[in-house]
């Protein structure tokens, strides 16, 4: 029949140098720098984000579960504007900030709902800290603020241990859900499953390239968090856009 072309095949992940996360990063700075810093914008809501955490957390930290939670479930909307600005940069368009500010609605569903398995992630995670805080500290009723003293305070070796030991396993299974899912999601507006499959393909055979990702994922989200909060408004921009040419790497 005339008229009824194909769909274009899926490309499959793929095998690349372990050099590449530096290629990236340095991709990355470009985007930031020829779409003007409007990622900055997306940087500077998640300066805000972890601000509102932290006096969450000192007034009433009964709440900051429910918040952080919050923070999870629209966090990768945000991330889209960045992704986007990248994708316009790349098919030569001029940047849009608020055509990525919806670029989302390309597929509402599937992000909605990766959205939503991280969020869970959070709360089992959560959820997990707690029971480790019960079993291994001698105190009583554990919360969330007994859990962050516990941790900032070194005063239980045992806890620390077992609970950064867990906290390992679900970080690096977040990162392996993650690792293209959303840019993948967007630029191809594929369903979730796919995305994270893909995802997951990809770390499988680039293990060590992926681990040099995530630590310098760490390292730059980590002292901006750590040191100095503001400094996340270039840093979460600059991962953004860095993950990005890793999708693009790892699927094409």
């Amino acid at each position: 029949m005339q008229g009824i072309s194909e769909p274009a095949p899926r490309s499959a992940p793929q095998q690349i140098p372990l050099s590449s996360p530096l290629r990236w990063l340095a991709r990355g700075w470009r985007d930031l720098n020829e779409t003007r810093f409007l990622g900055m914008l997306y940087g500077g809501i998640f300066v805000m984000m972890g601000l509102s955490v932290h006096w969450m957390y000192s007034t009433l930290w009964q709440m900051t579960m429910g918040l952080t939670a919050g923070f999870f479930l629209m966090g990768p909307f945000f991330c889209c504007g960045v992704y986007e600005l990248s994708r316009q940069r790349e098919s030569g368009q001029s940047p849009d900030l608020l055509a990525s500010l919806f670029s989302w609605r390309r597929n509402t569903k599937s992000i909605a709902f990766f959205a939503a398995v991280l969020t869970f992630l959070m709360i089992v995670w959560a959820r997990v800290s707690v029971v480790i805080f019960a079993l291994l500290s001698p105190h009583e009723m554990p919360n969330v603020a007994g859990v962050i003293e516990q941790i900032l305070s070194l005063s239980n070796l045992d806890f620390i241990v077992v609970w950064a030991a867990a906290g390992s396993v679900f970080a690096s299974l977040a990162f392996a859900l993650s690792v293209v899912s959303m840019p993948m999601m967007l630029d191809r507006q594929c369903d979730t499953m796919e995305a994270i499959f893909r995802s997951v393909r990809a770390l499988w055979l680039n293990p060590g390239v992926m681990l040099l990702w995530a630590l310098m994922i760490v390292l730059l989200i980590g002292t901006s968090l750590v040191f100095f909060l503001p400094l996340l408004a270039i840093t979460a921009p600059l991962i953004g856009h860095a993950t990005w040419h890793a999708y693009k790497d790892l699927l094409e």
